[in-house]
């Protein structure tokens, strides 16, 4: 079966769509809390988005994506590569990543990347970003897995240890809602490897890693950006 999936400069094909099956599931199994009475359809209306920027892309065809000018963002889940923490801790023991250093990369990687999007999508009198549901408010719930950071800066007897690094790389998984009847509107995935110059990844320490990460994100802001400016609003 591997040998027949279609691969692009983003992801192979069969690998987004077990990505997606799988949080599709997951997501499924805990339904956003801005709602309380209403049921999300995770499955139904949605149809493929076609030439997508990322990976992969669906959108609800009934949808009205222009009645929207602001938007909600709930907190952002963050999960490592499986088995990245005991990668990290072979070879040297100054390379240990504790459990206490992966809880807070993930809070700072989830607060980083509502604050890009925000950021992104509020510019050039673009979308209000609010904590409010409405008739004109568009819900947004991201995922970012399979977070697979090679250089790991952790803290050890209050100083920060810089690693060499090689590569970095993250998969976005993002669902659009619409905030007052639950229904889903729009879902994607994409995976991404951070770069620099000469294809050699910086995550040498943690302005580097922030620093990286913050293209990473910006980069999916601004195509989240584009995809409504250009089809969807008025």
């Amino acid at each position: 079966m591997t040998e027949n999936c279609q691969t692009s400069s983003r992801m192979p094909a069969c690998k987004s769509t077990a990505i997606l099956a799988t949080l599709v599931m997951l997501f499924a199994a805990s339904p956003p809390a801005y709602a309380e009475d209403s049921t999300t359809s995770l499955f139904d209306n949605l149809v493929p988005v076609e030439d997508a920027a990322v990976g992969m892309a669906y959108i609800d065809p009934e949808a009205d994506f222009s009645v929207f000018k602001r938007v909600k963002m709930l907190d952002t889940f963050v999960a490592f590569r499986s088995g990245w923490q005991r990668d990290q801790r072979r070879g040297s023991r100054s390379n240990r990543v504790s459990t206490n250093d992966m809880d807070r990369i993930k809070r700072d990687v989830s607060t980083m990347f509502n604050e890009v999007f925000a950021a992104q999508l509020e510019a050039d009198d673009g979308f209000e970003v609010t904590d409010e549901t409405g008739d004109d408010v568009l819900l947004i719930r991201a995922a970012i897995i399979d977070l697979d950071i090679t250089a790991p800066d952790t803290m050890s007897a209050g100083r920060s240890r810089t690693f060499a690094a090689s590569t970095g790389a993250a998969t976005l998984y993002i669902e659009l809602f619409d905030s007052v009847s639950g229904q889903i509107i729009g879902r994607a995935a994409d995976r991404q490897a951070v770069r620099s110059a000469g294809s050699n990844v910086t995550w040498s320490n943690r302005v580097t890693n922030s620093a990286d990460a913050r293209r990473m994100f910006r980069g999916w802001a601004d195509t989240l950006r584009g995809f409504l400016d250009s089809h969807y609003t008025k």
